[in-house]
Formats: structure tokens, C-alpha cells, sequence
């Protein structure tokens, strides 16, 4: 007896040893798992990872082209299930402005093992989609626009398949679409506007359009019918529905704006709309197509031609889609009449073609200056220029490419108006001399606002804590200054996941010339843009 319990008691000390060693060991491998997965992430070789993923694209688009849409999808299934395309779609979502946005669940990924771990967890079997955070963000009109926000995990998983779809949706896109696609912008819209307008025989009647809430009443049956994509994964995001003040919604029907992958579903609905409005005309009647996103111009020699054909053949294009044209906001317009399109306002003087900022857009960047000014009056002089610079830089380089010397001027002296009424309430007591002196004339030129700061920095060509002063200048963005030059109209044949255009995306990428004009006359603007 004594033996035999003797025996037992030994037996249960050597298992709990061992099952303390096993702890031990198995907490010592998470120690080092943890500390892998952030040498991983930080250990990617992100130019590999992105040479690795564009040749699968270059090859999905070959496919498309071909016409081989069962390798399509071979390649799409080899694209989402690669840990190249898994890291790209981890580092895109945590990379942008949205990374510290979270979702319903609250998760946002932050470190390196965050990441990584993200990297590992992306697989698409058993994949559900969680409901989307609802906020609204105000629009122009005083409205406001509904914004759905998906969950870190599943935003990474629309980035993934985006790099599977993206050369599908550039290979069979519009010639004139410009929006959300890659080496494409509002200026090279805004030049092709210009290409079909600006000639002395050019089309003389324009027709824009807008569609009635494109995102939200896009058809779910034609998505999931047209769009080459996983399909339960698509099924997934259009029936995740959405979560808002606590309640949640099923999404019957369209794309949720907020998505990755959504402004390109968009645009791939209303790729072949430029055809079908080329179809239902006959020729020569100097009908041209311009579309960005769900934004679209057409022109027209005569106004019959856009009523009774071009119209008709829009109405019939969008009815299987589920989108229809706003009857308010459609309109015909006469070009000497003018028009508005992308902030642009297009008129025709005699026969030359006038591309200038709208109104309203210049009341707009006047209206958020004063706040700016009036909201930072007793802040530091460094934050205030800084703020004004971000927004003053932003407008007038998308706007330094038509014809707005006028607007330019009006607006700096508006900034300069506002600053001088500031300062003169900030020292009420000093004479206008003195003003001049200590914010007109410290970066070395007249009349441009400007202040000196002394910074403290560490000087490091020397041993020890030694400290130097340096004296830097910031001043205000004179818009005026930042010059007008002309946009080089993109080819509308381009693709960047063709080897032959490898070459032209690559110049106008890295280039910032190859996408300027010289200065240019008329004629040669044209013959340049017409490509």
C-alpha cells in the first residue's frame, strides 16, 4: 500500500512538471511567434511583393483581351490567394488616410504584429462580411451623403480582390472614362472636354447628365451577372447591410460608398455607355463622350440629335442597371451658354473656347479661407500659414490648368485683405508701417506674408548636446505665383497593365513634365491634346 501510493504521488509530481515545462516552452514559442511575425512585417521586400503582383496582372489583362476569361479567372483565384497581394492589401488599408477609422467592431491594425497577423488571418473560405458603420458627410448643396465605413478585415479583403479586378476593369473601360482609374485624373477629363469643344467647328450643344444616387440603386442581379469576381465574396459585401445609431439595416440594393472596391464595381456598371451613345448615332455628327466616375458630358452638333437619339439610348443603357437620369439636373445646354463640369466652367467667346474655375468654386475656397483666418486669429502665425498654404496649394493646382489668372488674383488679394483686417485687430495699437515690417517683409520680398521662427535643433557634426538656433520663414502660398501650365491629355488607349505602355506610365509617374504643356498656342494645344 505504502509503496503503491508512493508510486502515485511521484507519478503525479513528474506529470506536473512536464506539463510545466510544456508551458513554459509553449510560452517561450509565442514570445518568439510574436516577435517573428513583427521581423516578418518589417522584413517584406515591398518592391518584390509589387513586381510579383503586377506581372499576375499583366497577365490577367492579356487574358481579358484574348478573350480567355476561364484563365481569368484561374489567375484571379492565383492573385487572391498569394501572400504578395495579401501584404499589399494589408499595407494599402493601413497606409491611408482611413487607417485609424475603424469599423462596427472598433479593430483598427496598428504595429507590425497587427499586421502581420492580418497577412495570415486574410482566406477567403468560411469569409463573412460584418455590417458597415453609417455616418454622413455634408455635400455642396447642404445635404448630406451617406457613408458606410466596413471593418480593417474586410476593407483588406476589397483591396485584395481589387488587384484581381482592377486589370479586368482596365482593359474593357471606356476610351474617355477617367475616373478612379489608375494614371487618370480630373485634368485629363477636363482636356478631353477641351479636345471636343474647342475647334471653330467643333459640337456647339452639350448634354449633362447626372444619375439619380449611382452607388445606392446600382442592381445587385446585374452585378452579380456581369462583374468577373468571386462571386459568394461579392455576394458578401453587397448584402453586409449596415449598422447606424445602434440599428441595424439590410442594403437591398447598390454598392455602399465608403467601400475600396466600390468606386470601381461603379465604374465598371457604366463601362460601354460611351459605345452604346457612338451605336445610336449616325456619323459625323460630332457626338463626343466625356465621363469621370458617374459625372458625364456628351456633345452633339444640333440639339435634336442629343433629344431624340443620344438620351433615349442613355435611358435604355441605365435600365437594366437599376440607374436612371435626374430629371432636374440633366440638362441641354447651349455652349456660348456655358456650363459646369469637374469646378470647370466651359463658355465659347466667338470661336475660341474659355475654361475657367466656377464661380462657385471660388466662392467656396474664399468662404473656407476666412474661417480658417477668423478660427485661427490667436494661434501662432506658423499653424495659421500652415493651414492656409494646405488649402490655398490643393486648389490652385487643380486649377493652374485652365484659364484662371483672374481667379488667382481675386484670391490673393481676398487672403491678403483678411490677413491685414486680422492683424490690425490682433495690434490695434501699431501703425500700419510696423505691420508692414514684421509680416510683409521677412522672407526678402515685398508684400508677402511671412514670419521669422528660431527653432532649437541638435547639431550633429558635433560631439555631445550641443544645440544650434537656425532662424526658418514660413509664408503664405501667393496662388498667383504658382503659374498656369497646361495638362497633357493622357491616350485614352492606355492601359498600365499592358508591357507596351509600360514604358509612357512609367515617364508620366515619375515625370512631372510629361504630364505639362509648353506654352503653347491654340492650334498646337489642340494638336497636342488630340490623341
Amino acid at each position: 500500500m505504502l509503496t503503491s501510493k508512493w508510486c502515485f504521488i511521484v507519478r503525479e509530481f513528474e506529470e506536473s512538471s512536464k506539463m510545466g515545462k510544456q508551458m513554459t516552452s509553449s510560452n517561450t514559442e509565442m514570445v518568439h511567434s510574436s516577435t517573428e511575425r513583427e521581423l516578418n512585417w518589417r522584413s517584406i521586400d515591398w518592391e518584390k511583393a509589387r513586381r510579383e503582383v503586377r506581372r499576375l496582372q499583366m497577365r490577367i489583362a492579356k487574358a481579358v483581351k484574348e478573350g480567355k476569361y476561364g484563365r481569368v479567372k484561374s489567375l484571379q483565384w492565383i492573385l487572391t490567394h498569394s501572400f504578395h497581394a495579401k501584404a499589399l492589401a494589408v499595407k494599402r488599408v493601413t497606409s491611408n488616410k482611413g487607417k485609424n477609422t475603424p469599423g462596427v467592431n472598433g479593430v483598427v491594425w496598428k504595429g507590425a504584429k497587427a499586421k502581420m497577423q492580418a497577412i495570415l488571418n486574410l482566406r477567403q473560405h468560411g469569409y463573412k462580411a460584418q455590417p458597415l458603420r453609417r455616418t454622413y458627410i455634408p455635400k455642396k448643396n447642404g445635404k448630406k451623403r451617406p457613408l458606410s465605413i466596413p471593418t480593417m478585415y474586410d476593407r483588406a479583403m476589397q483591396a485584395l480582390y481589387k488587384l484581381g479586378l482592377a486589370p479586368v476593369a482596365e482593359t474593357t473601360a471606356d476610351r474617355n472614362s477617367y475616373g478612379f482609374r489608375e494614371g487618370r485624373s480630373c485634368a485629363d477629363a477636363v482636356a478631353a472636354a477641351f479636345n471636343a469643344l474647342s475647334k471653330p467647328n467643333s459640337a456647339t450643344w452639350v448634354l449633362e447628365a447626372d444619375i439619380t444616387g449611382c452607388y445606392d440603386n446600382i442592381s445587385k442581379s446585374w452585378l452579380m451577372e456581369n462583374i468577373p469576381i468571386e462571386k459568394r465574396i461579392l455576394q458578401q459585401w453587397l448584402e453586409a447591410g449596415y449598422v447606424e445609431n445602434g440599428i441595424s439595416y439590410p442594403t437591398r440594393k447598390g454598392t455602399p460608398q465608403g467601400g475600396i472596391i466600390s468606386p470601381m464595381l461603379a465604374n465598371m456598371t457604366l463601362d460601354g455607355l460611351e459605345q452604346a451613345i457612338h451605336d445610336a448615332v449616325p456619323r459625323r455628327m460630332r457626338v463626343n463622350f466625356d465621363r469621370y466616375a458617374d459625372d458625364f458630358i456628351t456633345t452633339g452638333k444640333s440639339k435634336t440629335i442629343l433629344v431624340n437619339n443620344v438620351l433615349p439610348a442613355i435611358i435604355e443603357f441605365l435600365k437594366p442597371r437599376g440607374l436612371t437620369l435626374s430629371e432636374e439636373k440633366t440638362k441641354i445646354i447651349y455652349i456660348r451658354d456655358g456650363f459646369t463640369f469637374l469646378g470647370q466652367t466651359f463658355r465659347k467667346h466667338g470661336n475660341t473656347l474659355h475654361i475657367t474655375p466656377s464661380k462657385e468654386g471660388v466662392l467656396a475656397l474664399i468662404r473656407e479661407v476666412g474661417t480658417l483666418i477668423r478660427k485661427y486669429t490667436s494661434a501662432p502665425m506658423v499653424i495659421l500659414i500652415k493651414k492656409l498654404n494646405e488649402v490655398l496649394r490643393g486648389w490652385a493646382n487643380y486649377h493652374r490648368h485652365v484659364v484662371s489668372s483672374a481667379a488667382f488674383k481675386r484670391v490673393d488679394n481676398y487672403v491678403f485683405d483678411q490677413l491685414w483686417r486680422m492683424l490690425k485687430r490682433r495690434h490695434p495699437k501699431k501703425s500700419s508701417k510696423w505691420l508692414y515690417k514684421k509680416y510683409w517683409t521677412a522672407a526678402g520680398k515685398n508684400w508677402i506674408f511671412s514670419v521669422k521662427v528660431e527653432q532649437t535643433k541638435k547639431d550633429k557634426s558635433k560631439k555631445g548636446k550641443q544645440k544650434k538656433k537656425e532662424v526658418k520663414v514660413y509664408q503664405v502660398c501667393r496662388v498667383s505665383s504658382i503659374g498656369i501650365r497646361r495638362h497633357r491629355k493622357i491616350k485614352a488607349d492606355a492601359n498600365p497593365y499592358m508591357p507596351e505602355y509600360g514604358i509612357y506610365f512609367y515617364e508620366r509617374r515619375h515625370n512631372k513634365e510629361a504630364k505639362l504643356l509648353e506654352g503653347y498656342n491654340s492650334r498646337q494645344m489642340r494638336m497636342a491634346y488630340n490623341y
